[in-house]
């Protein structure tokens, strides 16, 4: 059976983070000849290059970069490993793993997390963004215990998972006070050949806004389209364009954004759900961020 050096693996994760062997010496006591010399052990142990040099930087390969990755994990669970020994964390203490889908506003995602924070169990709440398949995917390795998703599950991805409505509301139009000014007449007229900023095509809001302006005969000049939510409202405080978010955050994304209402839309509804691999829900933390959305923030 082979082994793995985890010496050899914790100088290798030692350089690559700080980038080359004088700064990582400094750190580990070690001389950098040293140090060089047991990371070619673990490249010719696993077969493979694993820095490049670009300047004065040693720089991660491709496979370098899988295998920091594979070091990230294995040593922040020998970190946990030791501060439960040592008596730092309570012996199995709750963690929640969650996944975040890129379109998920932030602040959405914010009030639904706060409920889980305050169980008496104190969870450590490790949050993961990205694409909806890509969660759903690590979802069903049991890499992550939920995911907040603005979407259901979709039968075409071939993931047995559940889908558990958290709530739904209304779209808020906004825009700074002197992109305001600018558009003329009432709304929705006013959105008419406006600048707008967009979510991405393949999101389940950018359906909805396309369809509810196909049928009132709206055709906004696109200014932008984004995959992140932040970003796409970070561009729209800054006058870029009109944005939508979802009204249940209209007075924090007003007042973060300094932006104004243009208007509401109860026909367009933004839907948020907790994906998890079981059927009922069961993780404490979960569970009470899901009777907190039903009966608080979307009651």
């Amino acid at each position: 059976m082979e082994w793995l050096n985890y010496h050899h693996l914790l100088y290798f994760w030692m350089v690559a983070k700080h980038g080359g062997m004088a700064r990582a010496g400094a750190e580990l006591r070690l001389r950098p000849p040293t140090l060089s010399a047991q990371i070619r052990q673990l490249e010719d142990a696993l077969g493979e290059k694993l820095f490049v040099r670009s300047g004065r930087r040693l720089v991660p390969t491709e496979m370098g970069r899988v295998v920091f990755a594979y070091a990230e994990e294995i040593f922040s669970i020998g970190r946990e490993l030791l501060d439960t020994v040592k008596g730092r964390r309570a012996p199995g203490g709750l963690r929640l793993d969650v996944g975040i889908v890129d379109a998920v506003p932030k602040l959405v995602a914010l009030r639904l997390l706060q409920p889980a924070l305050s169980i008496p169990e104190h969870p450590r709440v490790v949050c993961r963004e990205d694409r909806h398949d890509t969660l759903l995917a690590a979802l069903a390795v049991h890499e992550l215990d939920v995911v907040l998703s603005d979407a259901p599950v979709s039968s075409s991805l071939g993931v047995r998972a559940f889908a558990h409505l958290l709530g739904e509301c209304g779209i808020s139009f906004f825009a700074t006070r002197s992109l305001a000014r600018r558009l003329r007449g009432a709304f929705p007229r006013r959105l008419d050949g406006a600048p707008f900023l967009l979510p991405a095509e393949n999101g389940a809001l950018r359906r909805s806004l396309d369809t509810w302006f196909e049928a009132r005969g709206i055709r906004p000049a696109i200014a932008g389209e984004f995959d992140d939510s932040a970003l796409l409202k970070a561009f729209g405080g800054s006058g870029a364009g009109v944005f939508a978010a979802p009204t249940v955050i209209e007075r924090e994304v007003a007042r973060q954004h300094q932006a104004v209402v243009l208007g509401r839309s109860e026909e367009i509804r933004e839907r948020f759900y907790a994906i998890s691999a079981e059927r009922r829900l069961k993780h404490p933390a979960v569970v009470a961020l899901s009777e907190a959305a039903r009966e608080k923030l979307f009651g």
